[in-house]
């Protein structure tokens, strides 16, 4: 047996009991005739004392221990004299009787503690040591959390997990797939799945009713904190549901992982348009954790237009001039200014600069504009902004859709700098009535906002013949603390409809029996209406855990190249490999 107990569940009431203990010297401390060892396994952290005048060859064995030496140790439960508290087994030590290395360690290349001195990359290609630190461990202990939560909850409610196929057919919308060469099929290719979608369309058909999987995806793309080049998604999908039934159990779903994780009681949350969203927030995944919603100064679809005629030509010219307003902020020196339109003019956002006003203490106005526009013709724009004494306006032009993401970028950098994004507080929402298509100028088509199955709202179905453009979608998106979480649609399940669609893309009636043959057929055997939504996993458990990187919740994760350093991959194949999968040419 290697050990009787873990090293963390050892208490006062054990006193005098023997026990065994197994797992990682963590910290060695010589003081004389005592040496104190910290044993670390899953569980916690147990001091072991060695004395010297009871048996000193085992103290001068545990002399010997190097950090990370893997031990087992028998001894009795003491109680310690000086106390930890900062631990849960700090009130009791193992006064040690038997020490047996089982293996020993390298010195490991950063200090494997709660803060330690080991970067991003070495911890990477050290991962195996990273996971051995207890913040990291304390991450996927609260993924498997969720999982289990998420599980236990949609059981409940009858649905049935159910595994989908890795080896799929590759399809031209949406991301760039990962292909893999069939070697008993040479020439051709399988994809990874960016999602299930047509997987659990099909389980409709076939009368599943309601089907959830926590299921891997792969998507070949740029990468950044909250993306990697695979990803786990909770995928949903029901029968015989309109949108309110799926947005109704998953936003209970929500509402009970946040009572089970965090014991926080969430209310209902709250429904936006995107056309609501991208005029108030300029963004299709607003944060609501704070205000500075858009103010339109000029506006022609509202018929809005309080500053033109005045000879400033930024204005006269710009399709849209939008502001916001910072409450309280009149305060902010000329230099913090000057960093916001830096800051803006970055090549990411690409502004050429931010208009300024000051309501001051006094309610005297000022702004960067002043020789254009008088004192009356500013204080039109405070009372229409509805700002006070001491408030910060700040107003961008240009086209209406960029200047909506320049504003966007500029809020949520105001938002951080002036600590209004508090990550203890959670501001869910649901966004609905996308666009059902957006246009791609490059290639002179449609594409689908969200893929080529999403059912259009029965009230605009008629547009589709007239005007596609206007077309809105049945879709929604969960969104908390300006982070997507998750997303889906009430789906088309009518193969003519489906064919009209394919149509709209761009597809050609051979095109779409080449890639989708197999749904359309399936929707000829009596297909039920159906929804679904996929909650991205790993954004989910960095929004419990309050980081803003999904790596911080992946077991192995990618860099930001995509690769995994600690394996070296992705890596080259040999010769024969690549021939064997007609890859390479054979030898003659």
């Amino acid at each position: 047996m290697y050990r009787s107990h873990t090293c963390g569940e050892l208490r006062i009431e054990h006193l005098n009991q023997s026990v065994t203990l197994s797992g990682w010297v963590s910290k060695i401390r010589k003081m004389g005739s005592m040496t104190f060892v910290d044993l670390r396994d899953r569980y916690g952290i147990t001091q072991l004392a060695f004395n010297e005048s009871v048996n000193a060859d085992l103290m001068e064995e545990a002399n010997k221990l190097g950090r990370e030496f893997v031990i087992q140790i028998e001894g009795a439960v003491a109680e310690r004299s000086s106390k930890n508290n900062q631990i849960p087994t700090g009130d009791i030590e193992i006064i040690c009787a038997k020490l047996k290395v089982l293996n020993e360690s390298l010195t490991p290349p950063f200090t494997i503690e709660n803060e330690t001195d080991g970067g991003d990359d070495i911890r990477m290609l050290y991962r195996y040591l990273d996971l051995r630190r207890d913040p990291v461990r304390k991450n996927l202990k609260l993924r498997h959390d969720l999982a289990q939560a998420i599980r236990n909850y949609l059981s409940d409610l009858d649905f049935m997990e159910v595994e989908t196929p890795v080896l799929i057919k590759s399809t031209p919308e949406g991301a760039r797939d990962f292909i893999v060469p069939s070697r008993l099929n040479p020439g051709q290719w399988y994809a990874l799945p960016q999602s299930p979608q047509t997987f659990k369309q099909l389980l409709m058909v076939s009368g599943f009713d309601r089907y959830f999987q926590i299921v891997k995806c792969f998507r070949d793309e740029d990468l950044r904190a909250d993306r990697q080049p695979e990803f786990t998604q909770i995928d949903c999908e029901l029968s015989f549901v309109d949108r309110d039934d799926i947005l109704d159990i998953f936003e209970g779903m929500t509402k009970y992982l946040f009572e089970k994780t965090k014991n926080i009681s969430l209310g209902s949350f709250p429904r936006m348009t995107y056309a609501d969203a991208m005029k108030y927030y300029g963004s299709d995944k607003p944060d609501t954790r704070f205000g500075m919603k858009f103010v339109e100064l000029k506006s022609p679809e509202n018929k809005i237009d309080l500053i033109s005629g005045k000879d400033f030509a930024l204005f006269d010219t710009a399709e849209a001039v939008i502001g916001i307003c910072a409450e309280g902020q009149s305060v902010l020196t000329r230099k913090q200014i000057d960093s916001y339109v830096d800051y803006v003019k970055r090549p990411q956002i690409g502004a050429t600069g931010i208009i300024w006003c000051r309501v001051e203490l006094d309610g005297s106005v000022k702004s960067s504009v002043d020789k254009f526009y008088s004192p009356e013709d500013l204080a039109k724009w405070v009372e229409h902004f509805g700002a006070k004494p001491g408030d910060m306006i700040f107003v961008m032009a240009g086209k209406l859709e960029k200047t909506q993401k320049q504003l966007s970028e500029l809020r949520l950098h105001l938002g951080n700098e002036l600590n209004l994004r508090n990550s203890s507080v959670f501001s869910p929402l649901w966004v609905v009535d996308f666009p059902l298509l957006e246009w791609d100028e490059d290639a002179n088509r449609y594409h689908a906002m969200h893929h080529p199955f999403t059912s259009p709202l029965i009230q605009d179905m008629a547009l589709m013949e007239t005007d596609p453009g206007r077309v809105r979608a049945n879709a929604y998106d969960l969104v908390i603390n300006g982070v997507e979480i998750g997303g889906g649609s009430i789906r088309i399940f009518d193969q003519h409809l489906q064919r009209k669609m394919f149509n709209l893309l761009g597809f050609t009636t051979e095109e779409a029996e080449y890639q989708f043959g197999f749904l359309l057929n399936a929707f000829k055997y009596g297909a039920p209406p159906h929804g679904g939504i996929a909650l991205g996993f790993d954004r989910l458990c960095s929004l419990f855990g309050g980081s803003d990187s999904i790596r911080d919740f992946i077991a192995f994760p990618k860099n930001n190249s995509g690769r995994d350093v600690m394996i070296d991959a992705p890596s080259n194949l040999n010769k024969d490999q690549l021939k064997d999968l007609v890859i390479l040419p054979a030898a003659n």
